[in-house]
């Protein structure tokens, strides 16, 4: 769940890139049972013992987006793509451990760095979009991703939205969970003030509607909620090809 633009990719120097599954999974409460559900949506809709290929954007880290579905799914192969070179290294380790690295390619980069051809069944994009500042850098990912997905292709789209200032009590009971996991108040303080000034979600679920379908997405569909945090599937216009 690594974060895919170049300002984004500064921030997950080695120290960060090393904590990133902890602080993920306290500031995600539900964090294993997303990615749990994304590989059952996608096999959902794409049919069990499919031989699928899968884009994941943002691929640094745990890499639960493909040991997940990798194990639910043993024939499906992915491309994982991140610019953070220390979360890729922790990524292909993940990979390597889980027996998938012959399934897996590993690309240090961007999106739009890859061949723009409708060549993937489905991709992720999972913890990435709140990151990136504008609704312009948000747009041209999601266009990015939608140009290398094939007619029905699926895009499991998760990641924060609203507004945090616009929310005191999600906000409030966000630092709640940092208590419960341990921290003092000085750093709830502290991190809370570090999400809002160095974050910028989109302010509502109409607004990752409007992404989506300005990037040739139709039908969104959410699965997963906590607090703050949406997941939704949906579907590059055209016809489909899948099983569902």
């Amino acid at each position: 769940m690594a974060k895919t633009s170049p300002d984004s990719a500064s921030k997950f120097d080695p120290s960060r890139a090393a904590e990133y599954e902890q602080q993920s999974r306290i500031a995600l409460a539900g964090y294993d049972a997303c990615h749990e559900l994304t590989a059952c949506m996608l096999s959902a809709r794409l049919g069990a013992g499919s031989a699928a290929k899968v884009l994941v954007v943002g691929a640094g880290g745990p890499a639960q987006e493909i040991t997940k579905a990798g194990c639910l799914e043993p024939n499906w192969r992915f491309t994982a793509v991140d610019p953070s070179e220390p979360m890729l290294q922790i990524a292909r380790t993940r990979i390597a451990d889980a027996g998938m690295a012959e399934r897996t390619q590993v690309i240090l980069g961007r999106v739009e760095d890859l061949p723009n051809e409708p060549t993937f069944d489905a991709a992720t994009l999972i913890g990435v979009l709140h990151h990136l500042p504008g609704s312009e850098a948000k747009q041209g990912i999601l266009q990015a991703i939608s140009s290398r997905l094939k007619p029905g292709a699926s895009l499991i789209l998760a990641g924060n939205h609203y507004a945090y200032a616009n929310e005191p009590l999600l906000l409030k009971a966000w630092g709640e969970r940092w208590r419960m996991q341990g921290a003092t108040p000085d750093e709830v303080k502290a991190k809370l003030g570090k999400i809002l000034q160095g974050a910028d979600p989109p302010h509502s679920e109409a607004a990752v509607f409007t992404l989506l379908t300005n990037s040739g997405f139709e039908a969104p569909q959410r699965f997963f909620s906590s607090l703050f945090w949406g997941a939704w599937i949906a579907f590059k216009a055209g016809q489909s090809g899948s099983n569902f």
